[in-house]
């Protein structure tokens, strides 16, 4: 039963942690097309809001519950590589979650040297990564 918990905990704090990663991107194109100072920075402080008061404690959050459903079941790793590549996607989630951290500061020093273009493409990033976790998980190809 306890497992069921933890791994209930573990979805919501993934879809948490999923609306930031969706949602900080576009605020990245946003904040690329904006020309004034009024609108920059508030964009700057949406920003920051959103990854440090939601994205960084669900991210969080996701990878506690998550360590703990794997230590509540480490029978999981023998059940087919899918878990492997299901675990190599989160590391690649997370380098992802760095990265727009670091754009955050970026934007917030003014830095930023990319156009809204680039950042449409960059949001689409994680919308990959959760198509082909889901399919691991559910489908488990191999």
């Amino acid at each position: 039963m306890l497992y069921l918990w933890v791994k209930a905990f573990h979805i919501v704090s993934i879809v948490c942690w999923f609306a930031g990663l969706f949602y900080l991107p576009r605020l990245f194109v946003y904040h690329a097309q904006s020309e004034d100072t009024v609108s920059k920075e508030r964009f700057s402080v949406m920003e920051r809001k959103l990854y440090r008061g939601i994205m960084g404690p669900a991210m969080l959050a996701t990878l506690v519950f998550g360590i703990w459903m794997l230590a509540l079941n480490p029978g999981i790793f023998q059940s087919g590589a899918w878990i492997h590549a299901k675990l190599t996607l989160v590391v690649l989630l997370i380098g992802y979650h760095h990265m727009c951290g670091a754009q955050v500061k970026r934007f917030a020093r003014g830095e930023n040297t990319r156009s809204h273009v680039f950042y449409r493409w960059f949001n689409e990033v994680p919308v990959l990564i959760l198509l082909a976790i889901v399919i691991l998980v559910v489908v488990k190809p191999f």
